[in-house]
């Protein structure tokens, strides 16, 4: 019989990206957060986008109860690797790719015949005449490592999402199948934005900034036909719809 066997098992980790390297600002929130969440003895990948001294920064996570696995290969990679500490690959960018099309609304650009603002027109550029939107609409199920954007409208894809693909547009997403990676809705802020799919299994979903991790996710909507949206408090709304 071996004596070493090799068996499988799925674990979750949470990915701490750090923008400051101030303990005591990080200590201070991180104590917030974790007060709000169940997220005590947590496995965490550590990320930063500024200078940090990695040890002492490992020390404080864990005075959090919190257990760092490794980090991710960048600013931290020289100095996990002196420690022999894990250095995890950084991500590869994401493949944008173009919609099957497109749909260009010109709303008209109501004229104002105020004298001031008449005054402001001679002062600066010609005002626009019309405000596009725009719907992309995608017929193919969006694979792994691609990424489809609409920065001046709404999405609408007739097949699924895989993990690991992303979704963005400034206004509505539609999804006519599974949703497996991340759907961002309202970039750029609009809080009206919302999202609709046929079966939600997301890594993500955010609405203008509010987001919600797939661990966090109501289990009564998972893998089931969902329409989501902000509330007055700009809290993320889960609604099962019914066919």
């Amino acid at each position: 019989m071996a004596d070493i066997r090799i068996t499988g098992r799925m674990v979750n980790f949470t990915r701490l990206t750090f923008d400051t390297n101030d303990h005591d600002a990080i200590r201070q929130q991180l104590t917030s957060m974790m007060s709000e969440t169940s997220y005590q003895g947590a496995l965490v990948i550590i990320d930063t986008t500024v200078e940090q001294e990695l040890i002492a920064l490992i020390q404080l996570i864990v005075s959090l109860d919190l257990q760092p696995m490794a980090v991710i290969d960048g600013l931290l990679g020289d100095q996990a690797r002196a420690i022999q500490f894990p250095v995890l690959p950084a991500d590869r960018p994401l493949q944008r790719i173009k919609p099957t099309k497109e749909q260009v609304v010109e709303t008209p650009v109501k004229e104002t015949t105020s004298a001031s603002a008449t005054a402001l027109e001679k002062t600066t550029t010609e005002a626009p005449k019309s405000i596009s939107h725009v719907t992309s609409y995608h017929d193919e199920i969006l694979r792994t490592g691609q990424c489809l954007v609409q920065d001046h409208g709404d999405i609408i894809l007739n097949a699924g999402i895989n993990s690991g693909s992303e979704v963005i547009a400034s206004g509505n997403i539609h999804i006519y199948g599974s949703v497996r990676g991340r759907v961002i809705a309202g970039a750029g802020g609009n809080t009206a934005a919302r999202i609709f799919c046929h079966s939600l299994e997301a890594e993500l979903v955010s609405i203008a900034g509010t987001y919600c991790v797939a661990d966090d996710i109501p289990q009564d909507v998972v893998k089931k036909a969902v329409h989501i949206h902000l509330n007055d408090q700009q809290e993320l709304v889960f609604e099962a719809l019914q066919f």
